[in-house]
């Protein structure tokens, strides 16, 4: 009788993202043709594993997918195993299924699990870790915010999506001569909206990082129509807040691990602005448009090279690891220095830099050391918070 294969499970969880089938496509390729492994795909992220669905996967359960955006599994960015939600009545509420988590991947026959997510799913991970079962985690999102790893997979195809909708809307700003504003996605980073403000031409660029005063934006769009430029483009990232002031909360969901949903910000910008001087604004919002559609080219080899990577580190031994990529080379961090953390944008970050040295604007007074701008929003923040806390 021979001997039985290893089997190692598959999901996909957080948000959908650009690349995800190329990962899965690599990891069963890989598990397949060179591990001599069996592959099971978990459907709905963790939700998955909680409820036990799932399905095997093979070389033609991947074939042609590797163009497609989204994932063949699903996702979820509602399925954390220990605050998961279950309805009573009209009501959520949230239980710890973790146990159960662990009862389907031994019943299962796992020898371990590559979970691609973002830094929730790596937090969720990092718990099932401490509970027994084997993890290597792989990267993913377009906000690329992911500690320990230098890009995500999906980042590339977002950043491409916004710096063509940047360069469609520069033409109707010239002809209008407008103020456009266009908001992207990022939650509490600014790497997209940072980007493709640099890419798509935009003139100034408004950061969850870096506190905008409304003044100095509208300061330079009065230096660029004295000097001619009738129109001006601002790159808004959905997390960008005012100095002394607080992010933008479209809405917020109870049953979400994470209930803020940020949103609006370029509105509340665009009526600011026209408050202060006589310009027209219009705004573009790109939202999820920006998550959806076919890869790019470097986001499909990133995908693949994760999914081989991640496989490999199975066949070794090296669970409780996410795949990473530094500078050009493939290597790996624990999860528990990556989960549940954000990684931002930094003054001293050679695209801060760049725009400096190109004459854009982030918003902040003209010749101002960013360094110490920074340290004086934060410490307004903290009195402002301070403040309300006596009030209350």
């Amino acid at each position: 009788m021979g001997k039985q294969k290893k089997r190692i499970g598959v999901l996909t969880g957080g948000g959908d993202c650009p690349g995800l089938n190329a990962v899965i496509r690599a990891v069963t390729k890989t598990a397949n043709n060179e591990c001599g492994m069996e592959v099971v795909g978990f459907f709905d992220g963790y939700d998955g594993l909680v409820q036990n669905r799932y399905e095997n996967l093979d070389d033609e359960d991947v074939s042609g997918i590797l163009t497609r955006g989204g994932t063949i599994l699903g996702s979820s960015n509602r399925a954390d195993p220990f605050n998961y939600p279950v309805l009573q009545g009209e009501e959520y509420v949230y239980i710890d299924r973790s146990n159960q988590c662990v009862r389907n991947f031994d019943a299962l026959g796992l020898s371990a699990l590559i979970a691609i997510g973002g830094d929730g799913t790596m937090a969720a991970s990092g718990g099932l870790m401490d509970m027994g079962i084997p993890i290597v985690g792989v990267p993913k999102t377009i906000d690329n915010d992911l500690e320990g790893t230098d890009v995500t997979f999906g980042f590339d195809t977002a950043l491409q999506t916004a710096t063509d909708a940047i360069d469609r809307i520069h033409t109707t700003a010239q002809s209008h001569h407008r103020v456009m504003i266009i908001e992207v996605m990022g939650r509490y980073a600014g790497w997209l909206a940072l980007g493709s403000g640099m890419a798509g031409g935009g003139d100034i660029i408004l950061i969850p990082e870096f506190p905008y005063d409304i003044s100095a934006v509208c300061d330079h769009i009065k230096l660029r129509n004295s000097r001619g430029k009738k129109f001006s483009i601002i790159v808004v990232g959905e997390g960008a807040k005012p100095v002394g002031g607080e992010m933008t909360v479209s809405r917020t969901v109870e049953n979400s691990p994470d209930a803020i949903r940020l949103g609006g910000v370029s509105n509340r910008i665009a009526a600011q602005i026209e408050g202060l001087i006589e310009v027209e604004c219009r705004v573009t919002i790109l939202g999820h448009l920006l998550r959806g559609g076919s890869p790019t080219a470097r986001d499909r080899m990133l995908a693949t090279g994760f999914g081989v990577e991640a496989v490999r580190m199975v066949n070794r031994g090296e669970t409780g690891r996410m795949v990473a990529l530094r500078g050009n080379h493939m290597t790996s961090v624990p999860i528990s220095e990556v989960a549940g953390k954000t990684r931002i944008v930094t003054p001293d970050h050679e695209w801060v830099q760049a725009v400096n040295s190109i004459g854009l604007s982030l918003g902040t007074p003209d010749g101002v050391d960013l360094k110490e701008y920074l340290e004086t929003a934060r410490h307004e923040n903290e009195s402002r918070a301070k403040r309300a806390a006596k009030q209350d």
